[in-house]
């Protein structure tokens, strides 16, 4: 069988194309302090700086190996973008979302007009940028963006939930502005060279807000920023935090070309649950990435490897005191994998 290059192996997988072997790759998060002391470069500042974040970006590669380099690490820019106010992390915590502005549609109408190269959004882009120039050609390289039902929940807080059920008009107009903001950071990250996208919408749930819902609101935003990546010639993976098992069908019906299921999802239904998708994940991030042996990393990793199907990938974003040499162990049985 033909050996790629992991741009090429990675490109292939997630289009379920044959590949030599597994990916060694993590479509979540991926600094760990080892990594920062390693590098010299740490939170918080790495989320302020294109040059740090690039450069923490990149330990995850040289250090740990996965073959893939990706940015950003956190899931507030975007809500820091249009003005909630952000709880400051630490060089061991990612920032949070501690302050909501979105209460009516009059707020909504306030925030369209909005310059996609400010902000720490445009510190992103300029990573990607850095990054691409030096790794482009050999390793995939990988934005993320918090999804449009998230930074919806974030803008109008709590009340979201209750408000796409109550006024449906409110609930469109802010679904509206979140999607082609997403659109628009989306297509900025793929012109600075992101050839894969990672949608995170963790709270874009059908378990918690229902089938009825998630299709009204969530499907037609997700295809939207498909339909926009593919144009780019960009590959699309969703995350949504949880079991996410009944709605696999539904997040598949968005057309995008992998889905990332965490830990509490079995890895062989989810496959069987799918006609196209490939399947992303699922090693538990705390009890068995961080909290485990590497020895207990290579069990749980033979388990997903073993089905033969998707792509071995850690099931949520890695917690940042996950010891390296666990993180490597995922990676040498992803590399020692062909099908």
């Amino acid at each position: 069988m033909e050996t790629y290059t992991p741009k090429e192996r990675l490109a292939r997988a997630l289009t379920g194309q044959t590949v030599d072997r597994m990916p060694a790759v993590s479509f979540t998060q991926t600094a760990t302090v080892e990594q920062m002391d390693a590098c010299g470069s740490s939170w918080p500042e790495a989320n302020e700086d294109a040059q740090k974040m690039a450069t923490l970006a990149e330990a995850g590669h040289t250090l740990v190996g996965f073959e893939a380099v990706r940015v950003p690490f956190d899931i507030t820019a975007e809500a820091e973008f249009f003005g909630c106010t952000i709880k400051a992390g630490t060089k061991e915590q990612q920032p949070s979302v501690v302050g909501h502005i979105v209460k009516d549609m009059s707020d909504i109408e306030k925030l369209k007009e909005y310059d996609i190269d400010q902000g720490r959004i445009a510190v992103v882009c300029s990573a990607i940028k850095i990054l691409a120039d030096k790794y482009g050609k050999e390793l995939p390289i990988m934005g993320s963006m918090l999804g449009p039902f998230s930074l919806a929940q974030h803008m109008n807080g709590d009340e979201w939930f209750m408000a796409i059920m109550t006024d449906e008009a409110f609930g469109h107009a802010l679904m509206e502005l979140t999607t082609d903001f997403n659109i628009a950071y989306a297509k900025k990250m793929a012109q600075n060279g992101a050839d894969t996208m990672v949608i995170i919408d963790p709270t874009a749930s059908a378990e918690l807000i229902g089938d009825e819902f998630y299709e009204k609101f969530v499907v037609p935003a997700h295809k939207k920023i498909v339909d926009a990546m593919r144009e780019e010639g960009v590959t699309t993976v969703l995350h949504i935090c949880g079991d996410t098992t009944s709605g696999l069908n539904l997040m598949e019906s968005s057309g995008v070309d992998a889905i990332s299921v965490d830990q509490s999802v079995d890895f062989v239904t989810a496959v069987g649950k799918v006609n196209k998708a490939v399947i992303v994940g699922n090693l538990d991030p705390v009890n068995v990435l961080w909290n485990k042996t590497p020895e207990v990393v290579k069990e749980a990793s033979k388990k997903v490897l073993d089905t033969n199907s998707g792509i071995l990938a850690p099931g949520c974003g890695i917690v940042s005191k996950t010891p390296t040499k666990n993180l490597q162990a995922m990676v040498e049985m992803a590399k020692g994998h062909t099908y």
